[in-house]
């Protein structure tokens, strides 16, 4: 809907005892050089101080990118308020209208009363929005810039995008300090910047979707991988241990805050945790300590939520409580020889799987909890377990993101020469996990004994921070590849995974190892030399291709959604209530503040019903049906779009008429194969026969607004209606 067209005149330690052991194959992390009494040089300070320079100049470099790709793509400075609104598509208008709200209260206090009584985002309704969606960043932006001295120099709109710009830097950093502790070498963190820019395409999408909560969260999730890593690293003391604890508690909690699927993303790294601790990779206290801070930030923000019942209905917290359940009563798990061992966690997993559904279903049951169903119906339709018909779960089917990962994206990773080392660190890491798990499981006399002293004795061992690190990016890269928009989850951390694979010692120490010549002289000269010589090239590659891309200048271009939001601001009543799509309504929210029958904030069972139940306006349907549904919705107006009434984005089954007609149990517009079941509609489609101003249509509906994208139609109602709803509104063609 929204075009954009070229500016004019524009471009397109000395290491002794078990360290010498280990670095055999997989030595531990790379010790900084200290004093006698354990103070560190000024050459350690020095370049740990030039590492930090580093990371936070790339992350600052990735901010400037990022906001110099946005301004030249929009040129955002230079076009109307209205225009800078609806440049926040679909669901980004409607999260960022509550902080345009925030802003235009007459006070905090008034501002977050509306917010927990709205009655505007949902006709008919009145929902906290607070509970209902993951807005507390908004609350925060909008309270912070009243507070502070900052209005007459720096508009609100800025204010929020940088923010959120802002927010990549603090997600290159935390990257830059995820792999600088894999690694012993912050020239891993300035590879992992690096790529992250580089594969901006398959990394991030935060220049053209700002306010999508993964913006906001992802940043916080790669702080807490960082926290983790850095819990799971050996010779960390006590009160270390409890301030990494405290950190990695505060980033699970924004990631959990400010991300509705927060639940699903930590049930997966749960699964992580629980596969470490069958492989006995990681100690029982480590263990309880990472499931009790899922726990903790899950409740925190089940309470700041207002008590939502998702947090307590999700399978993320159902899991954790029944792994730790399981994990108390079923003792010997980790004794006896490989048969009985593998029997025992064959056992112990069905156990946990068991209880975790079972408590899941009795939590929902509890609660009457259907507002995350949509979800599963999706995973079972995409996978050929469900209904093929189901219009909620059919409209993630056909959009592209919900898709597999193509395979172009491989192409564009080898580009930059990230999948490479990639590939080969997961598969050496791979292999030296199987070995080390089946050694585990085939070794019963280890069980007691402390995993660093177990680890000393062997010369193939892993790290808990190396084994997280190579769980996580295998899960998270199977959920990417099943389902491309979790991609920006893997592609992230793939970056510091490759980079902590070229500046590591593990592979290179197999290498010379195979080659017999293994000395601390030749391994730092390759950790230091493979590395500089990767980001030599790429320099060489990438950065005039850098240099053309932000020299390119583009406007946004789209009068005739202008033409709409203009004349709804200054021709309807400010109470009038709206239908149209979930993407339309939420930029007209924003851009006029009327009050909406359904948004894309699809969370809620309820709503889910009443967009399938509007969208009738393009489906098969008499005007007599189509009015009784808008009238029920509380609607005074609907607006519709050719771009969705003759749909050919998608094709054929994949469009949203085709999904409500499958609904609907009618047969599909246009040439194709029809499933026998399917009938003859009665009615012809409403919103191209609504055109036709034929007496049956004019009867119940008025145009009161036309374009050439956009129809708007005013219902005729009955006599009883409030003043606000007589009032005149003008026609325009």
């Amino acid at each position: 809907m929204t075009a954009l067209r070229q500016r004019k005149g524009s471009k397109g330690s000395k290491e002794s005892g078990p360290e010498v052991l280990n670095q055999r194959f997989y030595p531990s992390a790379e010790p900084l050089e200290r004093t006698s009494d354990g103070v560190w040089t000024w050459r350690t300070v020095l370049w740990v101080a030039i590492g930090w320079i580093v990371g936070i100049s790339l992350g600052m470099l990735c901010c400037i990118y990022v906001a110099t790709l946005h301004e030249n793509d929009l040129w955002f400075s230079n076009i109307k308020e209205v225009e800078r609104e609806i440049s926040f598509r679909t669901e980004c208008g409607l999260y960022y209208s509550y902080y345009k709200q925030m802003l235009r209260a007459p006070s905090i206090q008034q501002g977050l009363s509306e917010l927990i009584s709205d009655n505007a985002t949902e006709s008919k309704r009145t929902i906290n929005l607070l509970r209902r969606m993951n807005i507390y960043q908004e609350v925060f932006l909008g309270v912070l810039y009243r507070i502070l001295p900052i209005q007459a120099y720096l508009e609100p709109v800025y204010f929020y995008i940088y923010t959120v710009f802002s927010l990549q830097a603090v997600y290159v950093i935390a990257l830059f300090i995820t792999s600088w502790l894999l690694s012993g070498s912050w020239l891993a963190g300035a590879l992992t910047g690096v790529w992250y820019i580089l594969n901006r395409v398959d990394t991030t999408r935060v220049e053209f979707t700002i306010s999508l909560r993964e913006n906001w969260s992802l940043p916080f999730f790669a702080l807490q991988i960082a926290a983790i890593t850095c819990y799971l690293r050996p010779h960390l003391k006590p009160i270390q241990q409890k301030v990494v604890l405290w950190l990695m508690f505060l980033a699970t909690l924004c990631f959990c805050l400010t991300w509705q699927f927060n639940q699903f993303i930590l049930l997966v790294q749960a699964l992580i945790i629980f596969t470490l601790d069958c492989l006995d990779l990681i100690s029982t206290e480590q263990v309880t300590c990472l499931y009790l801070v899922q726990v903790s930030s899950l409740l925190s923000v089940w309470l700041l939520q207002f008590c939502n019942s998702m947090i307590l209905g999700s399978l993320a917290l159902s899991f954790i409580v029944s792994a730790l359940f399981v994990k108390h009563f079923q003792r010997g798990l980790k004794t006896g020889g490989l048969a009985a061992r593998l029997g025992k966690l064959l056992l112990h997993t069905v156990l946990v799987l068991a209880l975790t559904f079972t408590i899941n279903y009795l939590a929902k049951q509890a609660l009457q909890l259907r507002s995350d169903e949509h979800i599963f119906k999706f995973i079972k339709s995409k996978f050929g377990l469900g209904p093929t018909r189901d219009f909620d779960a059919s409209l993630y089917l056909c959009e592209e993101a919900f898709g597999l990962l193509p395979l172009d994206t491989f192409d564009r990773l080898a580009g930059t020469l990230l999948a490479y080392p990639y590939l080969v660190t997961l598969i050496v890491l791979l292999v030296m996990l199987a070995l080390l798990t089946l050694d585990n499981l085939c070794d019963s006399s280890a069980v007691g004994r402390p995993l660093k002293g177990r680890f000393e004795e062997r010369p193939i061992c892993m790290r808990a921070d190396v084994a997280y690190n190579l769980l996580h990016t295998v899960f998270f890269g199977l959920l990417a590849l099943s389902t491309m928009r979790m991609k920006y989850l893997w592609t992230g951390h793939m970056c510091a995974f490759a980079a902590y694979g070229v500046c590591g010692k593990e592979l290179w120490s197999l290498c010379l190892n195979m080659i017999h010549c293994n000395t601390k002289t030749k391994l730092r000269l390759i950790r230091y030399t493979v590395p500089l010589a990767i980001l030599g090239f790429l320099y060489y590659k990438f950065w005039p291709k850098l240099m053309t891309e932000v020299s390119e200048l583009r406007e946004f271009y789209d009068p005739d959604t202008v033409e709409l939001m203009t004349w709804i601001s200054s021709k309807t009543p400010k109470t009038a209530v709206f239908a149209g799509s979930m993407q339309l309504l939420a930029g007209i929210k924003l851009c006029t503040g009327r009050v909406l029958t359904n948004h894309p904030h699809y969370e809620d069972r309820a709503l889910r019903e009443r967009t399938r139940q509007v969208y009738q306006i393009y489906a098969q349907q008499s005007p007599e049906e189509v009015h009784r549904i808008l009238r029920a919705a509380g609607a005074d107006f609907v607006v519709m779009e050719d771009s969705v009434c003759y749909e050919r984005r998608h094709g054929r089954g994949c469009r949203l008429r085709d999904l409500l007609d499958l609904a609907n149990g009618h047969i599909m517009d246009g040439p194709g194969d029809n499933d026998p079941d399917l009938v003859h509609a009665s009615h012809p489609r409403f919103c191209a026969s609504v055109k036709t101003d034929g007496p049956a249509y004019t009867a119940l509906f008025t145009r009161v607004f036309q374009n050439k994208t956009f129809h708007v139609y005013k219902l005729k109602k009955g006599k009883k209606r409030a003043k606000a709803d007589r009032e005149p509104v003008a026609m325009q063609d």
